[in-house]
């Protein structure tokens, strides 16, 4: 998807920045959205957290019916998982 052109926006307060409504309405943000902020070389990239969250539960989901899981094996195999990544990495 591409949004709308580029617009400046100034940092004020303790590093604050409004998101211009164009943006925020393309990206069906609201007041309550949380975003991720990351630096990618001089560049700063926000992505909504909700976009992160859903695409894990999108293939955890696919994942879960393609192997028939119950969402207690699921939980049985993912504390499995970290106590073998624990021994290997913490040697505990």
């Amino acid at each position: 998807m591409i949004g709308p052109a580029p617009k400046p926006v100034k940092l004020w307060g303790r590093g604050r920045l409004t998101i211009p409504k164009e943006f925020r309405d393309t990206l069906r943000l609201d007041d309550a959205a949380t975003l991720n902020v990351f630096a990618v070389g001089r560049c700063l990239v926000l992505t909504p957290k909700r976009l992160l969250r859903y695409w894990l539960a999108e293939d955890v989901e696919r994942t879960m019916k393609s192997k028939r899981l119950t969402s207690s094996e699921l939980l049985r195999a993912l504390k499995e998982e970290r106590r073998r990544y624990n021994r290997k990495t913490y040697g505990r």
